[in-house]
């Protein structure tokens, strides 16, 4: 399949949360075959590597860090240290996440509040730290990744779930706050994504027929399609979008 080029992200700084694997290297990738300057954090050091190694063999300029982002402090250091080589960001792409299943009955406080951090805080605080330099900079594009699982009502995670619904809050009120200095903030909203990980855990067949009946398409979702919008929400031809929603769920709500 043919995919956009976008001139206007040629040579842009983007940084990447979770970029080592999943819809995260999918996006990584992306913006280096658009040319742009790629910085990404992930707690997966081997598979950081390996990726910025294969990029970098294929021309792109790219850089990695590795971070627990329930870590603020650490998530600071490392935007900073990406910056300090690649430039400010003027795309930010709010992708980590893990949707493990947990049931409501054993849920505790404890697992609770960790779930909230690893799915939803560092969302916050990654806009945080980049919107300085974007706002120096004129302007800029933030993505954050939510997810169509509650739009659906789906169970068996409810942390995971409560916290990707904030992510629409997060959006709609960034990009107020952001607005005026031409900062879009927008959500990309992933329905079933075939990344590995999902298929390892999850994808059983009796679950995927399941899913292609609620989906208006037949095909399964590959990671790449998620990318693929992200990167058009990061470019100039997306410059009168914000404060929405774009789905990637090939019509399964």
């Amino acid at each position: 399949m043919a995919f956009a080029t976008y001139p206007s992200l040629n040579r842009k700084t983007v940084f990447v949360t979770g970029g080592a694997s999943g819809i995260g290297e999918q996006i990584v990738r992306a913006f280096a075959g658009q040319k742009a300057k790629v910085g990404f954090v992930d707690l997966d050091e081997p598979r950081s590597r390996s990726l910025v190694e294969e990029l970098r063999g294929n021309g792109a300029d790219i850089r990695c860090e590795i971070c627990d982002l329930r870590d603020i402090q650490a998530l600071r250091q490392a935007f900073s240290a990406l910056a300090d080589r690649l430039g400010p960001a003027v795309v930010l792409a709010n992708n980590a996440a893990r949707d493990d299943r947990h049931s409501w009955e054993d849920l505790t406080p404890e697992y609770y509040d960790e779930r909230m951090a690893t799915n939803l805080r560092h969302m916050f605080f990654a806009i945080q730290a980049v919107a300085p330099g974007m706002i120096a900079a004129g302007g800029g594009s933030i993505i954050n990744i939510g997810s169509n699982s509650w739009w659906e009502a789906g169970g068996g995670f409810p942390a995971y779930a409560t916290a990707k619904a904030a992510v629409h809050g997060l959006t709609r009120t960034m990009a107020r706050d952001l607005g005026d200095h031409r900062i879009r903030v927008n959500t990309v909203v992933p329905g079933w994504i075939m990344t590995e990980r999902q298929k390892e855990l999850w994808a059983t067949p009796e679950a995927l027929e399941r899913h292609r009946q609620r989906q208006c398409l037949p095909d399964l979702i590959d990671p790449v399609y998620v990318a693929r919008m992200v990167v058009f929400l990061a470019s100039d031809d997306a410059a009168m979008c914000t404060a929405n929603n774009y789905m990637v769920e090939a019509g399964s709500i």
